[in-house]
């Protein structure tokens, strides 16, 4: 239950939105030193690429490169010298907060470069590679079909007991 609250406390909309203008404002930052600096006008999913291999740096997990030792295993059982990356998951969510804050900004759309199509290859060639890394794949959910008799039965109304 206390596993249940902690979430909902870290993902309430505040913190969202807390995280969404944080991100937009270090793209903003990034935008403003970039040489030349650029506008947002002007930026391209090639500028966004730039960015997020820009923020790799900072990770904090560790990804494991082909010629290591522990590559394609889950849980390593020693130290390495491979480097620290951000993971997709969290890249995922920062280009969703930032794709979200480009249209809120006044952005259009069909020109929002955070949906480009290299940002989603990118993001794609990034879960792929990490999958490997670690030995763990990143398989879509299946939705489960119900059975027969959940069918049934949801069609049922509910008996209520005789009145005693």
């Amino acid at each position: 239950m206390e596993a249940n609250k902690d979430t909902s406390q870290r993902n309430s909309p505040n913190q969202l939105l807390t995280a969404k203008c944080r991100d937009w404002n270090t793209f903003g930052q990034y935008l403003r030193n970039h040489r030349p600096p650029l506008s947002l006008a002007r930026c391209s999913g090639a500028h966004v690429l730039e960015f997020l291999r820009y923020l790799d740096q900072f990770g904090k997990t560790k990804v494991h490169a082909h010629p290591c030792p522990f590559f394609g295993h889950p849980s390593p059982p020693a130290p390495c010298p491979c480097p620290l990356r951000h993971t997709w998951g969290s890249l995922d969510a920062l280009i969703g907060r930032l794709c979200a804050a480009f249209e809120e900004n006044g952005g259009k759309p069909e020109s929002n470069p955070f949906g480009a199509r290299a940002v989603r290859l990118y993001l794609h060639e990034i879960r792929d590679s990490q999958s490997k890394a670690r030995g763990v794949s990143y398989e879509k959910k299946k939705r489960k079909r119900p059975t027969q008799l959940q069918q049934q039965q949801q069609q049922q109304p509910p008996q209520l007991p005789p009145p005693s």
